[in-house]
């Protein structure tokens, strides 16, 4: 069986040890859901994680990203049912939902189910002729809380099976809503937080008020290319393919990147010094401007005023303008001077410019805590052409870029180190390799 599973993977983008190892998770996922519902699935989904190669809180501003999937995520088995039930069972840990395709469930904050339950919600109360359920099995290679963006990979999970089981693409609120997939990632972004999206108004979210770069990377890259967007809404600005030769190292720091209790609210200061420099733009001006990418890109004087007006804002002054010279420098210089480098086939020459935006994440996001920031900087000093932390911060996981033939030896330095340095963190750290990985998709 898992070999059959490989035939189907070896067309989809993933290198072939991913390959090898996706195979085994969706045969797991099989026998499971054979043992829990009987007879076969009728869907198979990769849906992966996410890398931010770099975009650090830029994309609920509306700035820019540098994106591509990881080669690990869910491997998810689906197949309608005549009840209009939402059934989801972990094939790996066991732990089940069932809960009703309807508008009204409870929500479950801080749970696991939250996620299904706030896709739910909204796929009911938007697409109201949706009556269709499903029954579903997966198995996730994306630790929880790794900052690997496993939560929105599981919102991109529930709705895709669900949306195609109910024919959502061909309803008229789809066709007059997501002309594409990248309309798509915005609607789930805004859907995962909460937010009201065209036509459809807010609901119940997960409590971050975060953006859709996650939905964007996993909906929209390509296996092999790292993507540069742009959001609010969601636009594809470039790509350029990941040079030959080179590969990404991953590693998950073991610190839990959790958005909850004080890690959510440290993740939602963060997009509340956009949201108040924003508001103070659009006040002083009497504009309407939708985001901070589209108020300093509205005049030629318009970083110049903004920062004027920054200035009267006491005590707050000098924080809203570091905040301010951190999105501009990461959205502005940084990202698109590292996609022109990698578009000449020159890894090491990002490697001062990712070093500048890690920086910036220490000194003025504060999101990093002592293991990302080793990580980061031991990956530099053993050989890595770039490495950075990435995701929401406050613990999660760093991107090391270095050459494929030197990959695998760098993996056993890198993961040495680490350990030695923070023993605590032997169970819970993982490191492994990965390309540039495909999006989600069937299988």
């Amino acid at each position: 069986m898992t070999a059959d599973w490989a035939t189907r993977l070896r067309t989809h983008g993933l290198s072939v040890a991913a390959c090898n190892l996706a195979a085994t998770q969706f045969a797991r996922t099989a026998t499971v859901f054979a043992d829990r519902f009987g007879g076969k699935p009728t869907s198979a989904w990769w849906i992966p994680g996410r890398i931010e190669v770099l975009g650090k809180h830029t994309d609920y501003g509306g700035g820019r990203s540098l994106l591509c999937t990881v080669e690990r995520g869910f491997h998810l088995l689906a197949r309608p049912n005549t009840d209009g039930m939402v059934r989801l069972l972990d094939a790996k840990t066991g732990a089940r939902l069932e809960i009703p395709l309807r508008a009204d469930v409870p929500p479950q904050p801080g749970r696991w189910g939250d996620y299904p339950i706030t896709v739910v919600r909204r796929v009911a109360r938007d697409f109201p002729d949706a009556r269709v359920g499903i029954d579903a099995t997966f198995v996730s290679t994306l630790p929880p809380a790794s900052g690997l963006s496993s939560s929105s990979a599981l919102v991109i999970a529930v709705f895709l099976p669900l949306a195609a089981v109910n024919h959502l693409a061909d309803s008229p609120g789809w066709q007059a809503s997501f002309p594409d997939r990248s309309a798509v990632a915005g609607y789930l972004g805004a859907v995962e937080n909460g937010k009201a999206f065209g036509p459809f108004p807010a609901d119940h979210g997960v409590g971050t008020h975060g953006g859709s770069e996650d939905h964007t990377a996993i909906l929209c890259c390509r296996s092999g290319h790292l993507s540069q967007y742009h959001f609010l809404p969601v636009t594809a600005e470039n790509e350029t393919p990941l040079p030959t030769g080179w590969t990404f190292v991953i590693a998950m720091s073991g610190v839990h990147a959790a958005k909850g209790s004080g890690a959510l609210e440290s993740y939602n200061r963060l997009s509340g010094e956009i949201r108040t420099i924003l508001t103070a733009w659009c006040s002083e001006t009497t504009r309407d401007d939708p985001s901070l990418f589209a108020a300093l890109h509205s005049t030629t004087e318009a970083p110049q005023q903004l920062e004027a007006m920054l200035r009267k804002q006491g005590h707050e002054a000098a924080m809203l303008l570091a905040r301010l010279d951190q999105f501009r420098t990461e959205t502005e210089v940084i990202i698109p001077a590292v996609t022109a480098a990698l578009a000449l086939g020159d890894p090491e020459a990002i490697g001062p410019l990712v070093d500048r935006s890690q920086a910036l994440a220490e000194e003025v996001l504060r999101n990093q805590v002592a293991e990302t920031i080793h990580l980061a900087r031991r990956a530099r000093e053993l050989g890595a052409a770039a490495a950075s932390a990435f995701g929401a911060g406050f613990g999660g996981s760093v991107w090391a870029m270095v050459r494929a033939e030197e990959a695998a030896s760098f993996l056993i330095r890198w993961r040495s180190d680490y350990l030695e340095a923070f023993p605590a963190h032997r169970a819970r750290a993982d490191f492994f390799l990965s390309n540039a990985g495909p999006a989600a998709d069937t299988v």
